[in-house]
């Protein structure tokens, strides 16, 4: 019995045997159940599974024994579910009326592997010239960034960047839910919280504030999504150098932009313009990761120079 299996079979097992057989190949990364059929990601690509579609009573069962286990809560109040089993394992759910036709549940598989720079060069996920690129970028503390769309691979190159980060630095990660696999002497890692009957939200944008209070050499923040952005430019900005975070977005020329956006949710009262160019002072290294024929690659680099605010042009040198 593999570890994933180990860890999450009591709380899946008697509500989804008919997909058991694929959350245990080690194959597959992502099981995804719709209302009508089942797919899942092996090896980077899609595929139907035919014939092992649970019940919807089945499917819906294991959801709600899932949040229960798990301390969380999902019903027709609160139809979105989304949880880690004690694993590390992603667990997403929707209930109707926001699923319409049935239940959707999706399991993405947390991997143990500890992947190095060297591994995703023989991979051909990044090039030799880029790994080099990135390990002086990591030695002379240049902050990074890294964009992509969702399982484009910005978790596994995050991580394996970390690993690069000198043993006798102080580390803070900063996540949602703590998922980097990062093992370093001084490590601290926060998590945020959501709000429940008791209890207030912890934000993003809270963790980001307490960080600087702990005396970080370099802030890990697992991913920016909006106003929180703000709040780590101004400590890229004033002292935390060589500092990484990862965001969502098409291109590495787009992450600057989007980087951007979110900062102007905070409200600050600056022109974007403006806004754009303290982006490019904290911003150093943008890689963009992305699929191709299946596998994920780093499809793009840029070392950025600054930001023109007459010609409102980002300026950037790509590497090759």
């Amino acid at each position: 019995m593999n570890e994933w299996h180990q860890a999450a079979f009591h709380l899946i097992a008697p509500f989804l045997k008919p997909v058991m057989p694929l959350l245990e190949d080690p194959t597959v990364s992502e099981v995804m159940i719709n209302s009508d059929a089942v797919f899942v990601e092996r090896e980077g690509r899609l595929e139907r599974v035919p014939g092992v579609l649970p019940k919807p009573i089945q499917i819906r069962r294991a959801v709600l024994a899932i949040a229960r286990q798990l301390g969380d809560n999902i019903s027709e109040q609160q139809p979105l579910l989304d949880a880690r089993l004690p694993d590390g394992s992603r667990i997403a759910a929707a209930l109707p009326p926001c699923s319409f036709g049935g239940p959707v549940l999706t399991i993405r598989k947390f991997s143990k592997n500890r992947l190095y720079l060297e591994d995703l060069v023989a991979s051909n996920t990044l090039t030799p010239s880029l790994a080099t690129a990135i390990r002086q970028a990591v030695t002379t503390r240049q902050n990074l960034m890294i964009s992509g769309g969702t399982g484009t691979g910005k978790t596994t190159l995050l991580a394996a960047i970390t690993k690069l980060i000198p043993e006798d630095e102080r580390i803070l990660v900063i996540e949602d839910t703590v998922e980097l696999p990062l093992e370093k002497p001084n490590l601290v890692r926060f998590a945020t919280r959501r709000a429940s009957p008791g209890f207030p939200e912890v934000s993003i944008q809270d963790l980001v504030k307490a960080a600087l209070r702990h005396r970080p050499d370099r802030i890990v923040l697992g991913e920016i999504r909006g106003q929180e952005a703000w709040d780590l430019l101004q400590a890229l900005n004033t002292g935390h150098r060589g500092s990484l975070t990862t965001l969502h977005a098409n291109s590495a020329a787009h992450a600057l932009k989007r980087c951007a956006s979110c900062v102007m949710q905070s409200g600050i009262g600056l022109p974007f313009t403006a806004v754009q160019e303290l982006v490019a002072e904290a911003i150093d290294l943008v890689l963009h990761m992305d699929r191709c024929n299946g596998k994920r690659k780093v499809t793009g680099a840029l070392l950025v120079t600054g930001y023109e605010f007459k010609t409102q042009q980002w300026q950037y040198q790509e590497i090759e």
